[in-house]
């Protein structure tokens, strides 16, 4: 993870732009979304959605539409901001991933560890994106390709994870597990997921991984419900190359990047995973230590703490 101070000038707001990417299902995101807008556009700065989701807002008319889903959707936006749970900001990291804008995320669900504010930080988040008070860091990514008889048949990427995962519920998914092209260990259960830092608190999270500070850079992979004497969570090098192969005799299994996007992995596939060439960049508006997101995030009991010695 990399951080860097976004210019800090005082040339005004002119010409400024905010792309806006909202879960438009929910009156809760619905009214935040307007509350954003409007303050937006009160301090002259433009903002832009995609057409598809402006259709449930109650926009003014300086709002600028975009039909286009792809990357050209952000061009020549400062931020993106993005209102949702957990969902929406992972597709609200397609859009930093894919434009190299950075990402602004507001917590309207439960957890939202990849989210910088709650809705009730709406005005700050506002008053910070005017005034440029906010840092952007880097976050590592996962390059992820299948491979089939020897062949590439699909390639992809995740902020989170990529999980290797079993497609009948009836029965085990067989898999060879590998680190830096030696094998690890073979066993049978739901899968495996292979995760960054980011995603650690996650599915791998969920899967018994440990949880690992976004500084570190490193790669994980954690065994899904695996029948085996040794099927540890493992953290590597982040210059590792995880691979898990899919035994010829066992069912299909299924690959799922940040539980978004998915293939079907035949019989016999292999699925390498290394850390991604393009990061996605998260703009921060605090402080506070990873500690102390973690604690609040999950609600962890710390009465009784008494801290160092002063």
């Amino acid at each position: 993870m990399t951080t860097n101070t976004e210019s800090q000038d005082s040339a005004g707001p002119q010409g400024r732009t905010i792309f806006l990417l909202t879960h438009t299902g929910r009156p809760a995101a619905i009214r935040s979304a307007e509350r954003v807008v409007r303050g937006l556009l009160r301090c002259g700065i433009g903002v832009r959605l995609l057409t598809d989701e402006a259709a449930d807002l109650p926009l003014p008319p300086e709002v600028e539409l975009v039909t286009e889903g792809g990357p050209g959707a952000v061009e020549g936006c400062e931020l993106i901001i993005v209102l949702g749970g957990d969902g929406t900001l992972l597709r609200g990291a397609e859009f930093a991933r894919a434009s190299g804008v950075p990402m602004l995320g507001v917590n309207l669900g439960r957890v939202g560890f990849l989210a910088e504010a709650e809705r009730d930080d709406l005005d700050k988040v506002v008053d910070r994106v005017v005034t440029k008070q906010y840092e952007v860091e880097e976050r590592m990514t996962l390059d992820v390709l299948v491979r089939n008889d020897g062949h590439v048949v699909h390639t992809d990427w995740a902020l989170n994870e990529a999980s290797v995962e079993k497609q009948a519920r009836e029965r085990m998914l067989e898999v060879v597990t590998e680190v830096d092209g030696r094998p690890v260990s073979r066993f049978g259960g739901d899968g495996v997921v292979c995760a960054t830092p980011t995603g650690s608190t996650a599915y791998a999270f969920s899967a018994g991984g440990p949880v690992v500070w976004p500084e570190v850079e490193a790669l994980l992979m954690v065994p899904i419900s695996a029948h085996a004497l040794f099927a540890r969570p493992l953290v590597t090098s982040p210059r590792s190359v995880l691979a898990v192969e899919v035994q010829p005799k066992t069912p299909h299994g299924v690959l799922w990047c940040d539980g978004r996007r998915t293939v079907e992995l035949p019989a016999g596939a292999r699925v390498e995973v290394r850390r991604g060439a393009v990061p996605v960049r998260l703009a921060r508006l605090h402080h506070a230590s990873f500690t102390d997101r973690l604690v609040a995030k999950f609600a962890l009991p710390v009465a009784g703490w008494r801290g160092a010695p002063q």
